[in-house]
């Protein structure tokens, strides 16, 4: 009997933030699943390292405007460039993946203008323009774009509200877009991951005995006991990019080991 092809062969998909964590897991995974994937991410070093898990990998070149920038999100040419790639390479876009993301911890009386500023850029705005980018080749295809949220998009988080809301603003375009894009075939989900195993906090600034605090405290109210490993969740992104889903749009499936229940 010869076995079944992986089911996303031949289709393309753009990743985001994919030099590590759950951005890493989710282009591996998919590639593993028969995909050519564009990686995308602003460290020039890791994202090779990402590319190396798999020969379908394409790590996204320097930003195109300065030869000895890595791409970022928070230039606006970066999402036509980045769309651009995926066509250039392999003729079509399947698949966009809006993982990049950050994370900050702010009280309300520690306010500060350009925290919000960075969080909404590439938490919302970001996401927003590669999907605009995106629209027409994923038009073409019945493509489906995946925005990575967090089970704190829906649930309240003292400390952090500010990125809590730009997660909630992120589910809500989701479920806008999934009525907006269906007339041109496009489906558009959210995932929204509980804790999972990054350097998220590290990235954010936190001081190691201020991340691990938070980790405990986290893993204790978690019912399954553990945070998640990036490669749980990339299942979860491989599963709704699989045409196989062609039914569900509109949706936030959250993969938390039950912390929403808590």
């Amino acid at each position: 009997m010869t076995a079944a092809p992986p089911h996303l062969t031949d289709r393309v998909a753009l990743v985001t933030g994919a030099s590590s964590g759950i951005g890493r897991a989710a282009a591996t995974a998919l590639a593993r699943a028969g995909a050519h994937v564009i990686a995308l991410a602003r460290t020039h070093e890791a994202l090779d390292d990402t590319a190396r898990t798999h020969p379908r990998i394409t790590p996204h070149p320097a930003d195109l405007h300065d030869p000895r920038t890595p791409a970022d999100l928070h230039d606006p040419r970066t999402p036509a460039d980045a769309v651009d790639t995926a066509l250039t390479t392999h003729g079509r876009l399947d698949v966009l993946v809006n993982n990049a993301g950050a994370t900050a911890m702010m009280p309300l009386t520690d306010t500060r203008t350009d925290t919000i500023t960075d969080l909404f850029a590439l938490n919302v705005t970001a996401p927003s323009l590669l999907a605009a980018a995106a629209h027409t080749p994923l038009a073409r295809t019945g493509g489906t774009i995946l925005n990575i949220s967090s089970t704190y998009g829906h649930r309240p988080l003292p400390g952090a509200a500010h990125y809590a809301a730009s997660k909630a603003a992120l589910e809500s375009l989701t479920r806008s877009w999934a009525l907006e894009l269906a007339p041109d075939g496009i489906r558009a989900n959210a995932l929204a991951p509980g804790p999972t195993r990054s350097n998220a906090l590290n990235a954010a600034g936190l001081a190691p005995d201020t991340v691990a605090r938070v980790h405990n405290d986290e893993t204790r109210r978690i019912p399954l006991g553990r945070r998640a490993e990036p490669d749980e969740v990339a299942t979860w992104i491989t599963h709704l990019a699989d045409p196989a889903a062609a039914w569900i749009t509109g949706q936030v499936i959250t993969v938390d080991g039950g912390l929403e229940l808590t």
